[in-house]
């Protein structure tokens, strides 16, 4: 048979890439050119077709069905793939994975005839490009070494004996895949990077970082441009054209451990007895500008990204906690939004304008809510005696804009937030709920109104912006919800078919102090549609706001810092027509890289702090605790201890005889009638936490089984 009828023949059997077709026909002297010559010729004469480098059988119409689509998810038997335009998934068995990894590119082909009615499911005919860095765990298993994906643990594939790195079994890892199979766990791989081990809470979330291409270390053209920034001060040059507001009392807050400080407040008392309060953002644009390689990566990165006591900035440390940080009696330029509201706290003006300041303390939130509540000490008094007076103001205008709050509808729903305590080697030993004060809320409710203000000023400007955009609840969330409030035995009747946010905020209420409050509040966040940014003004429904974006962080998010470049240029006269020319496809970039990347660096604080708090489970084997029921499924029962970590406990381990699942919210026990529903109190013994899942097992306590 010639090299054209084989070729023909396996195209026939299945789509094939020139890189299959070599390593089927390839390989002697001479082999691979022949290939090469008989694909051309089966083009040429229009017997075989090519897309996105695979080859069909012309007759067989399967290259115009083909879909461009990425691989997402892997199990042992089975994969997801997601369309190239993110709109809906294909599930694909086993038998026609074709080996594909998660982050693979493939083509695949939909079946006519899926075997669940209604799905989308098909085969994957060809890898297009092929995502060959993983991280996981290396395990010996029967006595070799295999490495275990994080994205599919369910799969091992054998290390390459010389290619071992020196890992050793419960290793967190990097690999990179040097042969691959017709399966997956035919294929070979490499170690390319160590963590340590996968017992460690630190060294998974540096396996995280890696994962998701997250470098600490800046790239060596942008560490060379920020060195010029070392040791910087503010000049008088740099003054001219500013706003001088050296002698207004400016201060900052913040937790006490923050270094990069990006915001500031003023307050003073206008003869009318209203407000003018003034936000003070750093001035980053003015030292991040556009082209150059601090501003390449300040839009690449998008973010900063926090978990436990570390952080992996946006900006380098010569700017983010330097130059560009407010710090306490430094020269500073700042980009100032001075606001006028009236004496009862409603706004009626305000204005944007670049500035000088210098802050006079670094304030802390302890600090604050015990000079608001007047239990401050002497020292505490001492250290704030320059801006002391603005407080009781500053109160004021708080306790208005939080009643006007209140009245729009504004949701109050808890966040959970927890804080990790590490000892001295950055292990988790204590994990506790984090508390806010009177300070906390002030200064988000300032900071909110300076965001709304940007929006509103580009908005009525008709100028290319950043928006942050949070759109109302989709019927899928709103039917979950729906179920989780009539489980729980409360009345969610709406005036109409998407609630109102002031129809959900009379819930939260409703519920506060009560055993559902956690439940409710966490069933109401994951109702809410994603909070993102666009470039068009959509409104913010958490909020209640027509206008919104983020002004306020140019440190650590990048949609900030392209905002402040953008109403830079229309604060110097730059006419309406030419914005438009500069900024829209820029806008339109910045708003889906930032979208892109928030959800990444979410990803990773969340997985990152599902391994801290395991790790604290683990000192704490064999004890137990009293927790809440804040999930329920066919499997088991999910519950969060008052600290805020979570366990699983399963079914089997809550009665012998077996359970049924009401709605999500109740399991029983029909032999024994006993139920165990959403909020119920019940005690736990802590029997298992795997670090490297982030996962933690709970049992009934011995006592509670009694």
């Amino acid at each position: 048979m010639s090299m054209r009828d084989k070729i023909e023949h396996a195209i026939q059997n299945q789509p094939c890439t020139v890189k299959e077709l070599k390593q089927k026909f390839g390989g002697e002297r001479g082999a691979d050119r022949k290939v090469m010559e008989a694909l051309d010729e089966l083009v040429r004469e229009a017997v075989v077709c090519q897309r996105q480098g695979v080859f069909f059988t012309v007759r067989s119409g399967r290259a115009d069905k083909a879909l461009l689509c990425k691989v997402v998810k892997l199990g042992k038997n089975f994969a997801f793939v997601m369309l190239e335009d993110g709109t809906s998934d294909i599930f694909i068995p086993g038998r026609f994975t074709k080996g594909a990894m998660p982050g693979d590119d493939v083509l695949v082909e939909k079946f006519e005839h899926p075997r669940v009615e209604g799905s989308d499911e098909g085969a994957i005919l060809a890898i297009l490009t092929e995502k060959n860095d993983l991280v996981g765990t290396v395990r010996r298993v029967e006595g070799r070494l295999r490495f275990v994906p994080d994205d599919c643990p369910a799969i091992t594939m054998p290390l390459a004996r010389d290619c071992e790195g020196g890992a050793k079994d419960g290793d967190k890892v990097a690999v990179e895949i040097l042969n691959r199979g017709s399966r997956q766990e035919d294929h070979r791989v490499g170690v390319a990077m160590r963590f340590g081990s996968s017992d460690e809470a630190k060294r998974c979330a540096k396996a995280l970082l890696y994962a998701k291409d997250i470098r600490t270390r800046f790239p060596d053209k942008v560490r060379d441009e920020a060195k010029k920034f070392e040791g910087a001060e503010v000049s008088e040059k740099d003054c001219e054209g500013r706003m001088d507001l050296r002698a207004l009392p400016i201060f900052t807050i913040d937790s006490a451990e923050t270094k990069d400080i990006d915001d500031a407040i003023s307050l003073t008392r206008t003869s009318d007895g209203g407000f003018e309060l003034g936000v003070h953002i750093a001035d980053v644009s003015n030292y991040v500008k556009p082209g150059t390689e601090l501003d390449n990566e300040a839009f690449s990165r998008a973010t900063s990204v926090y978990y436990a006591d570390q952080v992996v900035p946006m900006l380098p440390k010569a700017l983010s906690n330097g130059i560009c940080s407010l710090n306490e009696n430094e020269l500073r330029l700042a980009f100032s939004c001075l606001m006028r509201l009236d004496k009862e706290g409603n706004l009626t003006d305000y204005r944007f304008v670049k500035s000088i300041i210098r802050s006079r303390v670094k304030g802390v939130y302890s600090e604050i809510n015990a000079l608001l509540a007047g239990t401050a000490d002497a020292e505490i008094k001492a250290k704030y005696a320059d801006v002391i007076d603005q407080l009781p103001a500053m109160k004021e205008l708080y306790g208005h804009r939080a009643r006007l709050r209140k009245e729009r509808g504004c949701m109050d729903i808890e966040s959970g937030e927890v804080k990790l305590i590490l000892d001295e080697n950055g292990r988790c030993i204590d994990v506790k709920k984090r508390t806010s004060g009177e300070s906390e809320s002030m200064i988000e409710e300032f900071m909110l109104l300076a965001n709304q203000c940007a929006a509103h000023f580009a908005r009525v400007k008709q100028i290319p912006f950043v928006y942050r955009v949070h759109e109302e609840p989709n019927a899928e969330k709103l039917e979950r919800l729906h179920a989780l409030l009539q489980a729980c035995g409360i009345n969610d009747h709406f005036a109409k078919d998407v609630p109102t946010p002031k129809e959900l905020s009379a819930i939260l209420e409703g519920v506060r102090g009560t055993p559902y409050e956690q439940i409710v509040n966490t069933g109401m966040l994951r109702c809410m549609s994603k909070a993102l940014y666009e470039e068009k003004p959509k409104g913010h429904y958490g909020l209640v706001l027509k206008d919104y974006a983020h002004f306020t962080s140019p440190i650590r998010r990048y949609p900030d810092l392209a905002i402040h470049r953008i109403m830079t240029d229309l604060l110097k006269g730059t006419e309406k027509e030419t914005m438009i020319l500069r900024y829209t496809d820029f806008a339109e970039r910045a708003s889906k890289q930032s979208s892109e990347r928030e959800v990444i660096a979410m990803q990773i604080e969340r997985k990152a702090e599902d391994c801290y708090k395991a790790e604290y489970a683990r000192r704490h084997l064999g004890e137990c605790y009293e927790g809440t029921i804040s999930g329920v499924t066919q499997r088991g029962l999910f519950i969060e201890l008052d600290n805020g970590v979570e366990g699983f406990v399963p079914a089997s381990s809550l009665t012998p005889s077996g359970t049924s699942l009401t709605e999500g919210v109740r399991l029983t026990d029909p032999a024994s009638g006993k139920t165990w529903s959403l909020g119920d109190r019940m005690m736990i013994t802590i029997v298992r936490a795997d670090v490297n899942l982030g996962k933690i097992d709970f049992e009934v306590a011995p006592a509670a089984k009694a």
